[in-house]
């Protein structure tokens, strides 16, 4: 088949069907849903089908008529640490996707592997609509959709992908809009590593404001010491800390800061100032108070980091 022919038609409407559950329950749960969740699969007029597995990579619902892929999985990191690497390419603002390799050197599992690979090759030839799973944190993942493989390399084995904005119709062709795909394929990239990064840092610190100890999870945020734009800003978990969103905002702003002993201190003229019961409970009242550190030793933050960032909120007192 020619690359911008749709397929067959049942397809085309099932695919419409994933899109938008996956879309919808994006939304539902704030971009990142339990596995358990997505394994319940998504409503269609015959039946409820499957997004796959989540154990092999590549999935083609058995109710499809056609050959091609509805989804592509990558598993959590089984490092929290580990560098953040979801196979996209800076240089081409592209992700990169590997072909499956069988599981073992059996005849069937080969044929499996290139079963699916096939299943994904198909959906460049016909260039259809995917969904991408990231697994951010085990258990949990982040559903980017939709996708567009754009490349296919059989020497390198593996594919290229870009990320399109939602529309009501499902295009046949993706030669269209270059710079769009382009910025929401940053963008999708962007929001895989703040999820990475905001799980991380608040397992670390049980969920819970490091400053004020509010567990309204909605309201807790992970803010970095030393920001991602700088060359010592990695989004580690060492490099951040679980504050709720006044507390971070304040932060952000050098009206809360954290020395590196770890006690928090308040802008000079915040403590001076006459307000409402907020300003003198929620930022005043904190003022030499220590900051909730993470259990583990290697989830505390950086002591370096944190005199650095000090500084900036002494400068700016």
């Amino acid at each position: 088949m020619l690359r911008g022919v749709v397929g067959d038609p049942l397809d085309v409407e099932l695919r419409r069907f994933a899109l938008d559950h996956v879309l919808e329950l994006s939304r539902r749960y704030d971009g990142l849903v339990h596995v358990d969740v997505l394994r319940e699969g998504f409503p269609t007029p015959i039946g409820r089908l499957s997004y796959g597995s989540f154990y092999a990579g590549i999935h083609r619902p058995k109710e499809f008529a056609g050959r091609a892929a509805l989804s592509l999985t990558t598993t959590p990191p089984t490092d929290e640490d580990a560098p953040y690497d979801d196979g996209y390419d800076e240089e081409t603002q592209t992700f990169t996707y590997h072909y499956r390799r069988p599981k073992s050197d059996t005849e069937r599992a080969r044929i499996a592997a290139a079963r699916d690979n096939g299943a994904m090759r198909a959906a460049f030839e016909i260039a259809v609509p995917l969904i991408y799973f990231n697994g951010i944190v085990p258990s949990q993942y982040t559903p980017i959709a939709p996708i567009y493989l754009t490349h296919d390399d059989p020497i390198k084995e593996r594919v290229e992908f870009q990320v399109a904005w939602p529309t009501a119709e499902i295009k046949p062709d993706f030669d269209f809009d270059e710079p769009a795909r382009r910025y929401a394929t940053r963008q999708a990239h962007y929001r895989l590593h703040q999820q990475r990064f905001r799980e991380n840092v608040l397992r670390a610190y049980s969920r819970q404001c490091a400053v004020c100890r509010l567990r309204e999870v909605p309201l807790l945020q992970a803010a970095h010491i030393i920001g991602d734009t700088e060359s010592r800003g990695t989004a580690t978990v060492a490099n951040g800390i679980a504050l709720c969103a006044i507390h971070h905002l304040a932060y952000d702003r050098n009206l809360l800061g954290i020395a590196p002993d770890g006690v928090v201190h308040i802008a000079t003229r915040l403590l001076h100032e006459i307000d409402g019961p907020m300003l003198k409970v929620g930022l005043q009242g904190f003022h030499g108070s220590p900051i909730q550190i993470p259990r583990r030793p290697r989830d505390r933050p950086d002591p370096e980091l944190l005199e650095i960032r000090f500084g900036r909120f002494r400068d700016a007192a």
